[in-house]
């Protein structure tokens, strides 16, 4: 066995496929396309596209005429682009252009503390336009405290994957142990990934933004929310 060191968005991107999220993402997209669908926009940026799933059925549901993906993960980026979508390993800060719409997908922002958020909203108003709209997703606390904590065990031929969690003082900490099949031998990574709990309040105060839209979100069946759909714009 050989330890490696691993980037945790890069450890991330390795082992998606292992977490359940493409079957639930469909039920998730759905609220971001209605809404979509029920205005007039003509690009769309959305901010940690992963592996482009959800620009891939949000442009062959709606047709826009441009879309584009960035994420922090090179892994992510590649597998955007082999799906024919524009993408780009950058900061949002860092990036050029102005858009209509701007989206952050699968509780993208609880990756973020207050602070990172402030700072991160600040690029999302320099990148809209003016009227235009932020769309996001966030756990919520029975999220957080009734789905997402626990122990986690994945596997297929080449890999074997564990996710150890827990959830204290508004922070939810997953140790991610991933042993790859190399040759003869497993090569193992491990890599803690954050996230922070913020309420519908935190996001309208630091976003800067107008609340236009806020809605339960029921992905695990169980009997109450695990996410919030968000609509924001800038007036």
């Amino acid at each position: 066995m050989v330890d490696s060191a691993v980037d945790p968005l890069d450890l991330y991107a390795k082992v998606e496929d292992l977490l359940g999220v493409k079957e639930v993402a469909p039920s998730l997209y759905a609220h971001y396309l209605l809404f979509l669908n029920s205005v007039d926009f003509e690009n769309l940026l959305d901010v940690g596209c992963g592996s482009g799933d959800f620009l891939r059925q949000i442009h062959g549901a709606l047709n826009i005429p441009q879309v584009k993906g960035i994420d922090l993960s090179p892994l992510m980026v590649a597998k955007t682009l082999e799906q024919g979508y524009d993408a780009e390993c950058i900061d949002l800060c860092d990036l050029k252009g102005h858009y209509d719409v701007v989206t952050a997908v699968f509780d993208m922002l609880n990756y973020l503390n207050k602070d990172q958020m402030k700072h991160f909203f600040g690029c999302v108003r320099e990148h809209l336009n003016e009227g235009g709209l932020f769309l996001c997703d966030i756990n919520t606390l029975y999220g957080f405290e009734n789905v997402a904590i626990g122990a986690y065990i994945a596997d297929d031929e080449e890999r074997f994957l564990t996710i150890d969690s827990d959830f204290e003082n508004a922070e939810y900490s997953a140790e991610f142990t991933l042993f790859e099949k190399e040759g003869d031998v497993f090569k193992k990574s491990q890599e803690t990934i954050r996230q922070y709990y913020h309420t519908v309040g935190d996001i309208a105060m630091l976003s800067g933004l107008e609340l236009v839209q806020s809605d339960d979100v029921n992905l695990y069946d169980f009997d109450a929310a695990d996410k919030v759909f968000l609509v924001l714009k800038k007036v």
